[in-house]
């Protein structure tokens, strides 16, 4: 699945953003629409941490009774 900052979701969102550039719209908003619109889709959003270790400390989780 593609990632923030994964090559195909750049790649994806530069294409998006291009084409709101052409249609008329301002540089930053059209930064703007391809962010909101390559969060928008669920195949695109962050998966989160992938190992325990990328959850942080055992005593700082939610989770956690420590």
């Amino acid at each position: 699945m593609p990632e923030p900052g994964g090559k195909k979701y750049d790649t994806r969102r530069a294409r998006m953003r291009k084409e709101a550039e052409r249609s008329g719209i301002s540089d930053q908003d059209a930064n703007d629409v391809a962010n909101e619109e390559s969060q928008r889709e669920p195949q695109y959003r962050s998966s989160g941490p992938r190992t325990e270790r990328g959850r942080g400390p055992t005593r700082e989780r939610p989770e956690s009774s420590g």
